[in-house]
């Protein structure tokens, strides 16, 4: 009887595994008949000089996308605007509060109302003619620089602005149109950082003095357990609403680039 009872379960094992293998295969044979898209990366003649000159632009286009995180931060007031509120928000003490989100997408909508005047200025002069085809990719691309290096110009030190030309081993300019892009930019970088610098340094005073007064009137009374910082924070806060201090810093900060 166990010998058969072994039997019948070798039988039902073999047939499960036979099906197994006959559904595996009925599988395969529908997957082969499926048809696939094929894949073909290549290099071909362009059929007309617009087709070329359409996807040299596209690739131009790319390209400026792929650097637009730079243009942005070292052409325009955000370097300036991102380190006085991170500035400010040491000075308050608050840790994390504005978060680094904020700072920076406050700092951006600032960057794009400051530079309203020349972003207008650019699709006007730049952008506009370009999409007409009435000026060429070359020209739209200088004059479209053109209200940006005037800003930059205003906001350079000309310390700044003569180290990098002296740097360079350049002659010397003329005018300002005679310095390249190259040279402007990290002079306007460094002019940014030490005026971002100068604004943070007036925003800790009060704050400092606040902090200062806190630490002797806790040591006078001898509770020198107790975190200075954590007394001194609603103090702090208050003075910064009642001044309205965000509206000066702002409104002071936005006047600074006029």
């Amino acid at each position: 009887m166990q010998s058969k009872a072994k039997i019948a379960k070798f039988i039902l094992f073999s047939l499960a595994i036979s099906a197994a293998l006959f559904l595996f295969a009925a599988n395969c044979a529908t997957a082969a008949d499926i048809a696939f898209p094929s894949l073909r990366i290549g290099v071909e003649s362009g059929e007309s000089p617009e087709q070329v000159s359409v996807l040299l632009q596209i690739l131009f286009l790319l390209t400026i996308l792929s650097l637009a995180p730079a243009i942005l931060i070292m052409m325009t007031p955000f370097t300036r605007l991102a380190i006085v509120f991170s500035f400010l928000r040491q000075a308050l003490g608050t840790q994390q509060t504005p978060s680094n989100q904020i700072i920076a997408g406050l700092s951006l909508f600032l960057t794009f109302f400051i530079m309203m005047p020349q972003w207008q200025e650019i699709n006007n002069n730049a952008l506009q003619p370009y999409m007409e085809k009435k000026i060429s990719q070359e020209t739209a691309l200088k004059e479209a620089m053109i209200p940006i290096r005037k800003f930059m110009f205003r906001q350079t030190r000309e310390k700044d602005l003569a180290i990098f030309v002296k740097m360079s081993k350049a002659e010397k300019p003329n005018s300002p149109e005679d310095i390249s892009m190259t040279t402007l930019i990290p002079a306007f970088v460094i002019s940014e950082l030490k005026t971002a610098f100068i604004i943070g340094f007036v925003l800790f005073v009060p704050f400092l003095i606040i902090d200062m007064v806190v630490a002797s009137v806790l040591l006078s009374m001898g509770m020198m357990m107790l975190p200075p910082i954590l007394i001194s924070l609603p103090f702090k806060l208050m003075l910064f609403v009642l001044v309205d201090g965000w509206n000066l810093i702002v409104g002071s900060m936005v006047k600074s680039f006029v």
